[in-house]
């Protein structure tokens, strides 16, 4: 009985690690499938976001697919050899996502590639003249001096902005041309043959980029900017209920994103460097400082003193909505090119209601105010909002500057683009004399209405 017991015993011992092991495999499994389900759905996301990047990630496999024929068909590969895979190598950092990123990288690489080859083969030539043992020395110094030369001048904050990838392959290639020149006997035709490659990849680039799907930085740009103003003008709307509390009761489902959306715009910058859209996001992101600022308030109520707390109230929310009004027919007019001149009459009201804020605040007496901290609220949250209106003057006339620059439509003449009025037409048939045999008058058929 004790060695059937035991024996039991030993079975089990050893039936548990294995269903241990058999738990950590199903929870290892499980994880493993969420975490699959988990990129799936980002991947899902990040396409469904902009589906431009699916085209683009397409393209770029087309791109190399396209060059790879220089590699795989004999006719081809007899022409160029080795060096078809510079042409590889040049659209994987060629390509980019816009246009005109592809074009300027383009120029970049096959520029600092004619330069530097040219004066890699001239390199060559004068350390050759130098014989055999100087030759490898001239070179070497040669290397050197271009290197550590470019390097510097890549320090210079123009140059890196604008140049620093042609800077890095204009490095590369004499390095390759000077260095490989020592031992290629035919060293112009190297250089030849890899500043082709460079030109048939950045071509396939640029062909490719421009004629499938092409995408254009500047109406991401246009865009961007006619969004950064709704989003300032929907947290101005919402300031108004949240904070100044119209209603008592409220709405705690209020959907708060609507509030935090206005931060995305202060870190538009890297994205607006562009011209006169440059102005415009500036003076954006000024508003949507005051407006972090004035978001610190959002958690309290509004506190003013007694004797002028409805007043300022009604200043404030006017100011608040007119403002909003005014960004949001900006915002309309750069998506339709139109000049803003909608936008012209919430922007006087805006100013009006800062004006009588201003002077409100001029000719209250405070010296009988007991609550101290309520006149501190009040006075900064109307300040902040003053301040908010006038970068609303602001961003309303860098837009109008824009729209004089670029040649914007009147708003008569983009009503009429986007209204397609009924037009009736009225077609008179030609007169028809009918005779009647009895004498009767003559009758002429009436006109005929066409639509």
């Amino acid at each position: 009985m004790e060695s059937l017991e035991m024996g039991v015993a030993t079975s089990q011992e050893r039936v548990r690690p294995l269903a241990s092991a058999g738990r950590q495999l199903r929870g290892f499994s499980k994880k493993v499938t969420a975490k699959v389900v988990e990129v799936a759905k980002k991947v899902m996301k990040l396409g469904q976001d902009d589906p431009r990047r699916v085209v683009h990630s397409l393209k770029v496999g087309f791109a190399l697919s396209l060059v790879s024929l220089i590699y795989y068909l004999q006719p081809l590969y007899n022409s160029f050899g080795i060096n078809a895979m510079w042409a590889v190598m040049t659209v994987v950092v060629v390509f980019e996502f816009f246009v005109g990123a592809t074009l300027s990288k383009g120029l970049n690489r096959g520029l600092a590639t004619l330069l530097a080859g040219a004066l890699g083969v001239g390199a060559t030539h004068l350390a050759s003249l130098s014989g055999k043992t100087g030759e490898p020395i001239m070179l070497g110094f040669f290397v050197f001096l271009q290197a550590a030369g470019t390097t510097f001048v890549r320090f210079f904050p123009r140059i890196k902005a604008k140049y620093d990838y042609g800077m890095l392959i204009f490095i590369l290639t004499f390095a390759l041309v000077s260095v490989s020149g020592f031992r290629e006997d035919k060293i112009v035709e190297f250089a030849h043959k890899r500043l082709s490659t460079v030109v048939i990849g950045g071509s396939a680039c640029l062909i490719i980029s421009i004629i499938v799907c092409p995408v254009w930085a500047g109406e991401d740009l246009h865009r961007l900017i006619a969004s950064n103003m709704e989003k300032l003008a929907n947290f101005l709307e919402g300031f108004k209920v949240e904070y100044l509390r119209e209603s008592e009761d409220g709405d705690s489902n209020r959907d708060m994103s609507l509030f935090q959306e206005y931060k995305s715009v202060l870190g538009t910058k890297s994205k607006e460097e562009s011209l006169q859209y440059l102005k415009v996001g500036a003076s954006i992101r000024q508003c949507a400082y005051r407006i972090e600022a004035l978001e610190g308030y959002l958690t309290t109520k509004f506190q003013a003193p007694p004797q002028v707390q409805t007043r300022l109230k009604e200043l404030c929310v006017e100011m608040a909505m007119e403002a909003a009004e005014a960004l949001r027919q900006l915002s309309s007019s750069l998506k339709t090119m139109a000049t803003p001149s909608s936008a012209i009459p919430h922007l006087e009201k805006s100013r009006t209601a800062a004006k009588a804020l201003k002077s409100l605040l001029k000719t209250t007496s405070w010296k009988d105010a007991t609550d101290l901290l309520a006149v501190v609220h009040a006075t900064t949250v109307t300040s902040l909002l003053t301040d908010i209106t006038d970068c609303t003057d602001k961003i309303a006339e860098s837009v109008n500057e824009l729209a004089s620059l670029a040649g914007f439509k009147t708003a008569e003449k983009a009503k009429k683009d986007l209204t397609c009025d009924e037009v009736v037409l009225t077609v008179t048939a030609p007169e028809v004399t009918v005779s009647s045999e009895n004498g009767s008058p003559l009758v002429k058929s009436p006109p005929a209405p066409v639509l």
